[in-house]
């Protein structure tokens, strides 16, 4: 049997870095995130609406403009949840396309996003990264070279890893002393039963 699993976790988690771990026991992951910003530059669908929402200037020389449209919905959180209607469709149906060509026992969606866009409900099971959350605004600090207020107010945006756990099926502790490797391997295990 074919299982879709679902992999999140706040920025600065570790979520990417637990993925690359699956992925070394050739398990099939399909990341969100990375696809979404591809879909909004080839999807004609996103095209068309996103300039017909914000004007022809979202997108220059047909790649979308991100700081144009980062601007446009930064402290505007009705234009950002229409951006986000306008895109989560299409990436999870997207990923739905992408889950139902694998060949493995299961699959695992890597989405910042999971819960807030819905689409964990399309998901056999769900994993959560945690981390607290002074590593994660190091992590995030160091590798996007941002402020901490800057890291917090993305951090801000997302829902809290109190209000992901209780959606969440699975576990992951990433806090730099818990060994990441036992608790990918147990889950492996166990979704390949």
């Amino acid at each position: 049997m074919f299982m879709k699993i679902g992999i999140t976790g706040g920025i600065g988690s570790g979520k990417t870095f637990i993925c690359q771990l699956f992925k070394a026991m050739a398990v099939p992951v399909y990341n969100a995130d990375d696809e979404a910003k591809e879909l909004m530059n080839t999807d004609l669908r996103i095209k068309a609406r996103l300039i017909a929402e914000f004007g022809e200037e979202t997108y220059k020389d047909g790649k979308l403009d991100r700081a144009f449209l980062a601007e446009q919905i930064f402290s505007d959180k009705a234009k950002l949840e229409l951006v986000n209607g306008i895109v989560h469709p299409v990436v999870i149906q997207a990923a739905k396309d992408w889950a139902e060509q694998q060949k493995s026992r299961y699959s695992l969606k890597e989405a910042a996003l999971l819960f807030e866009s819905g689409s964990y409900k399309d998901l056999d099971y769900t994993i959560l990264v945690t981390a607290p959350l002074p590593i994660r605004v190091k992590r995030v600090m160091e590798r996007d070279a941002v402020t901490e207020e800057q890291v917090m107010e993305r951090i801000n945006k997302q829902l809290s890893d109190e209000e992901k756990l209780k959606l969440a099926d699975f576990v992951i502790i990433n806090d730099g002393t818990t060994p990441l490797l036992p608790q990918v391997w147990t889950l492996h295990q166990k979704f390949l039963k």
